[in-house]
């Protein structure tokens, strides 16, 4: 027993050693990681963690601010958590992209950020428009209304960006997410219909958009509903040419945050996918990627076998 706890102690300081290694490898000839991100100042309130913040969690360098990110975790009620990925900086990005757009004076107030699992089921039991494979689960979603900013105004701009999920009620909130683009109301949110039962509509994300050659990349599987799940421990890195079966497709071993050593690992809950990391091959070309990761020992009869994380590209400094 005591030698299992020292090997959880050790593997904790490894990862938030790795993490804190990967932060800092973030960026430093690249100021936009992101497809959608903002000028790096936001201005946020969390309505039930009443908590605040205002300032810049990016650097002109593009790093990212640790101390700056622990306070917006605080606003979110997010867990601020090496052994995981908590707050999407992805999120926060494009909540700053939207601010932006509709006037960097004006504050976003988050009325629902963060929820775990079990809160989220806490909703749903209780009659309230929470899906069951709810992006709130993964720190990548958030109701938020902006003071003078009709909610109707920000769901139709999302919309027409298509980028990400936007949910409207005819409130004056707003559901905002990173997760694939779609949108819907109260009439058509999918939600008790089944739609993302057996895990059908599992996903896979990168953390960022943009990566240089040698960077770490840290993944998660996301709208997962429907547990264990059997991870086929090799993943492929694929380019738009690789889809043509004569050219062959690069595969890797990523690192889990449980042991992997089995031919189909078996995870039991969302947080054993929560992180996910590989690095990119320092000799890897510049140019668009997609990585794909498969399943194995299916239990659930709807879920793909297959799922692949949006596109990204590799950028040479």
């Amino acid at each position: 027993m005591v030698g299992i706890t020292i090997k959880k102690v050790v593997l904790a300081v490894l990862l938030v050693l790795i993490i804190k290694v990967a932060w800092a490898e973030k960026a430093p000839f690249m100021t936009g990681r992101f497809n959608y991100g903002g000028d790096g100042y936001i201005r946020l309130t969390g309505e039930k963690s009443r908590t605040s913040f205002e300032g810049r969690y990016r650097q002109e360098s593009g790093l990212y601010d640790q101390q700056a990110y622990r306070s917006l975790c605080l606003v979110f009620g997010a867990p601020y958590d090496p052994m995981r990925l908590g707050l999407s900086l992805r999120l926060v990005e494009f909540l700053d992209f939207l601010q932006d757009r509709f006037g960097s004076n004006v504050g976003m107030i988050i009325t629902s950020g963060y929820r775990t699992p079990a809160y989220n089921t806490h909703l749903r039991n209780q009659g309230s428009l929470a899906a069951k494979a709810s992006l709130h689960q993964y720190g990548m979603a958030a109701d938020l209304k902006m003071p003078g900013v009709r909610s109707r105004r920000i769901w139709d701009y999302v919309k027409a960006l298509g980028f990400g999920g936007a949910g409207y009620y005819h409130g004056d909130t707003v559901h905002i997410d990173v997760g694939p683009a779609r949108s819907w109301d109260e009439k058509s949110s999918g939600v008790g219909s089944g739609i993302s039962d057996d895990n059908k509509l599992i996903g896979l994300v990168t953390d960022f958009d943009k990566y240089h050659p040698g960077d770490r990349v840290l993944l998660r599987f996301i709208r997962m509903t429907a547990f264990p799940i059997g991870v086929n421990p090799v993943f492929e890195l694929i380019t738009k040419a690789s889809m043509n079966s004569k050219v062959k497709i690069t595969t890797f071993s990523p690192s889990f945050t449980i042991p992997t050593k089995k031919k189909c690992p078996q995870f039991a809950d969302i947080e054993q996918l929560a992180l996910v990391q590989w690095s990119l091959p320092k000799e890897v070309t510049a140019g668009h990627y997609t990585i794909r990761a498969s399943f194995c020992d299916q239990t659930w009869a709807a879920m793909p076998a297959k799922v692949s994380a949006s596109e990204i590209e590799v950028v040479t400094p």
